[in-house]
């Protein structure tokens, strides 16, 4: 064997193995930590309330299938000294009012007279929204008590029409948004200037982060300011002052850290069949075999003739022809792929469908090559 040979194929071995490890550090990418965590009971809550959409234009619940909605106008009118007999309840024919759900969410801080945007929905069988009306309808939290007030006109995205019994429709009617349609009537309290310290709780529980986290604040703002308690949380000593706390939290927001490499995950949507990976996923070398198997189904008219002067009748009738067609599976050798774009390119090199890759990648997990957590949703 020719040394020179044997020297360069070293060489190009030793290039190769220095390329593959340049690619196996990925770059730094700094974050702020407000964007991986947020200040413990600084949250929003959910607001839920029921009242009637009026002023449609006959489409509105049914009320002889929807009894609430006819008990709803009557409870309202009561409220107003309009007081009707059981027996013109029981005929009225609400064609322009509609049950809805409304829903809002009630930031943190928000205070009384802050404006909201609400959404709503219908609950009965309304077959359009457009056009109404949202009446005086209290929003409640999860104790109970009101929270804010919601009324105004609706904002449909949809449209539609029928005629003739065709019907065309884009986007849903029956539900709608009202932007600012939503005033806060009682604010929310929270312990954020309670005690002698602030928790931040990690978006994701990563104990790496929260080390880095707590690292980050105690190189910035003083040795032990900062200790992370948990793989979520990390507690910071925090001024008792109020409006120095403020500021504390917002200098405490803008330290920047390196971002930790996530744990690798594949999320698989069985629904759609899309397939997500982050960049920690790393394949080994392993085989994969996948064939496809197809189902023909055709029918064609067959005519059977009587005899002459058999008095019989002709008789079309249908003849089915079943063809399953299997194409044969091919092995492909999958080599070890330590970077992201690797794993893509082998995974593309199958040539499967994004269903077929489904199975693939579950199979591949299985067989131990996949360094990655599977998630399904």
């Amino acid at each position: 064997m020719n040394p020179s040979h044997t020297s360069r194929g070293r060489l190009a071995t030793l290039l190769l193995g220095l390329a593959s490890a340049v690619a196996l550090v990925a770059p730094a990418h700094a974050v702020r930590i407000k964007e991986v965590a947020s200040v413990q009971g600084v949250r929003s809550n959910q607001l839920t309330g029921y009242g009637l959409v009026v002023g449609l234009d006959g489409t509105g619940d049914q009320t002889t299938q929807m009894p609430y909605t006819t008990q709803s106008v009557a409870n309202y009118l009561q409220q107003l000294g309009i007081t009707l007999p059981a027996a013109n309840l029981q005929q009225l024919q609400l064609k322009n009012v509609a049950a809805v759900i409304v829903t809002a969410t009630l930031p943190a801080f928000a205070q009384p007279g802050q404006m909201l945007d609400i959404n709503v929905s219908s609950m009965g069988n309304s077959k359009s929204l457009r056009g109404g009306t949202l009446v005086a309808t209290p929003l409640r939290g999860a104790d109970g008590e009101i929270y804010a007030l919601a009324q105004g006109n609706l904002v449909i995205g949809g449209a539609g029409a029928s005629a003739a019994g065709s019907k065309v429709q884009i986007n849903s009617l029956s539900s709608g948004r009202i932007p600012n349609g939503g005033q806060v009537e009682r604010s929310v309290p929270t312990a954020l200037n309670d005690g002698d310290s602030v928790s931040l709780d990690l978006n994701a529980a990563d104990f790496e982060t929260a080390r880095r986290v707590a690292v980050a604040i105690n190189s910035r703002l003083g040795s032990g300011i900062a200790r992370a308690l948990d793989g979520r949380t990390v507690q910071v000593q925090a001024p008792t002052d109020a409006n120095a706390r403020v500021g504390f939290i917002a200098q405490l927001e803008e330290l920047t850290l390196e971002q930790p490499v996530p744990a690798a995950k594949v999320v698989l949507n069985a629904r759609t069949g899309s397939v997500v990976l982050n960049q920690a996923v790393t394949l080994g070398p392993c085989a994969v075999a996948h064939g496809n198997l197809s189902i023909t189904i055709s029918s064609q008219p067959v005519i059977s003739q009587p005899g002459p002067f058999s008095n019989g009748k002709t008789v079309v009738a249908e003849q089915a022809s079943i063809q399953i067609n299997q194409q044969p599976g091919i092995l492909i050798q999958v080599p070890a792929s330590p970077m992201l774009s690797d794993v893509v390119r082998a995974l593309n090199a199958l040539g499967a469908t994004p269903q077929d890759l489904l199975a693939i990648l579950q199979a591949i997990k299985a067989s131990g090559a996949l360094n990655a957590e599977l998630e399904v949703i």
